[in-house]
C-alpha cells in the first residue's frame, strides 16, 4: 500500500491535517463554533467554485472567501450568528453561489465531487507542501496565543473580567478556523468537515477533564480516524470520507453508551 506515491501523500497530508484539527477542535467545541466551522465549510465550496470560474487555484478562494467571512462574523458578534436562521439563511446562500459558479465554469462535475466530498488519495506533493505550511500557520498562532485563548475559551465571563481583549481573540480565532476549515476540506470535503473538525473533539471531551489531555486525545482520534479510513478505502475501494466519518462516530458514540450504562 505505502509503495504507492499516492497513498504516500495521502497518509502525509491525512495525518498533519488530523493534528491541526485535533487541537483546533478543542477550541471550537469549547466556545462552541461547531455551527460556524459547518457555515465556514459552505463559504469555501462557494469560494473554490468562483475560483475556478475565474480561473485562480481554489484554495485561493477557498482562503479568500473563509477568512474574510471570519473577519466579517468576529466583527459582527459570533452571537449574531448563532440563530438558526441566520445559519440557515448563510448556508443556503452560500451553497447557491457555489452551484451557481460551477454552472459557469468548464469543471463542473469532477471539481464538485472533491471539493464537497474530499480528494486525499488525489492530492499531489505540492498540495501537501502547502498542506504543511498552513498547518504550521495554524498551531503556531494557536501555540502563541494558548494561554489566552485558553482562558476565553473555557472561561469567558473571568477572561472578560480579567480585562483580556476579547474581541480581539474572537477574531483571531475565527480566522485561525476559516484557515483549518479550508485546509480540511481538501482531505474530507465540504459536506464531512465536521467528521475531523468537532467529532474527535467531542469524544476526547469524555475521557478526560484536563484541556491538555482533551488535545492529545483529540489528536490521537482523528489521526485513527484517517488512518483507518485510507486503510479501508484502500481494500475495498469505498470512499474515504466515508469510513473517517463512520470511524469517529465509532469512537465518539462507542464512549456515549459506556458512560449512558454506568
Amino acid at each position: 500500500m505505502l509503495q504507492y506515491s499516492f497513498m504516500q501523500h495521502a497518509f502525509l497530508a491525512g495525518t498533519i491535517v488530523a493534528i491541526m484539527c485535533g487541537v483546533i477542535g478543542v477550541f471550537v467545541m469549547a466556545r462552541g463554533l461547531s455551527f460556524i466551522s459547518h457555515t465556514f465549510s459552505h463559504i469555501g465550496f462557494a469560494g473554490a467554485a468562483f475560483a475556478i470560474f475565474i480561473g485562480w487555484d481554489p484554495l485561493i478562494g477557498l482562503l479568500l472567501f473563509t477568512i474574510l467571512s471570519g473577519v466579517t462574523i468576529g466583527q459582527m458578534g459570533v452571537q449574531v450568528f448563532r440563530r438558526d436562521a441566520s445559519v440557515s439563511v448563510m448556508l443556503s446562500v452560500f451553497l447557491g453561489l457555489g452551484i451557481l459558479f460551477l454552472s459557469l465554469s468548464l469543471k463542473q462535475a469532477n471539481f464538485a465531487t472533491s471539493i464537497l466530498f474530499g480528494s486525499v488519495v488525489g492530492i499531489s506533493m505540492n498540495e501537501v507542501w502547502r498542506i504543511i505550511i498552513m498547518t504550521i500557520i495554524v498551531l503556531f498562532f494557536i501555540t502563541l496565543g494558548y494561554r489566552w485563548l485558553k482562558f476565553d475559551s473555557f472561561d469567558p465571563i473571568g477572561s472578560k473580567a480579567a480585562g483580556l481583549p476579547v474581541h480581539f481573540i474572537s477574531v483571531f480565532f475565527l480566522v485561525l478556523l476559516a484557515i483549518s476549515v479550508s485546509v480540511t476540506v481538501q482531505i474530507i470535503g465540504a459536506l464531512l468537515v465536521f467528521a475531523l473538525l468537532t467529532v474527535p473533539a467531542s469524544a476526547a471531551r469524555y475521557y478526560t477533564q484536563s484541556i491538555f489531555g482533551m488535545i492529545l486525545l483529540s489528536v490521537l482520534f482523528a489521526i485513527v480516524g484517517v488512518w483507518g479510513g485510507l486503510i479501508l478505502s484502500y481494500y475495498t475501494n469505498w470512499p474515504v470520507s466515508f469510513f473517517i466519518t463512520v470511524i469517529e462516530a465509532l469512537l465518539y458514540f462507542k464512549r456515549c453508551l459506556t458512560l449512558s450504562v454506568h
